[in-house]
């Protein structure tokens, strides 16, 4: 399998959450009011099965890696580990700061 980097799109992104290019959120939809495009959980389980696939891609070329295949190469290997590694790294900190602002919110004097 063979493994291509692309470029990031910046425009891709801020429409797939659901903004305009200022950052200002984008129209509201006649589903009720409710913003453009995915839902706040319907964009972290796309996210997290994301970083579950790519994990589990890593592995799979680890291990075919390791019978020797010769369709696999050291450098697929290392690229799709650290891919597997950053987007769990990414994960990590966004659950911390959700943490952290609901601990901040549930300290908050009404």
């Amino acid at each position: 399998m063979k493994l291509d980097l692309k470029p990031f799109d910046f425009q891709q992104a801020v429409a797939r959450a659901g903004l305009r290019l200022d950052g200002l959120p984008a129209a509201a939809s006649a589903r009720g009011g409710e913003v453009a495009g995915a839902s706040f959980r319907d964009a972290m389980s796309k996210a997290l099965q994301g970083v579950s696939d790519a994990q589990n891609e890593a592995t799979r070329l680890q291990r075919e890696f390791s019978l020797e295949n010769p369709a696999v190469s050291l450098e697929s290997v290392m690229i799709a580990s650290e891919k597997a590694k950053l987007g769990f790294t990414a994960a990590v900190s966004v659950r911390n700061r959700l943490v952290q602002a609901y601990t901040e919110i549930m300290n908050m004097q009404v």
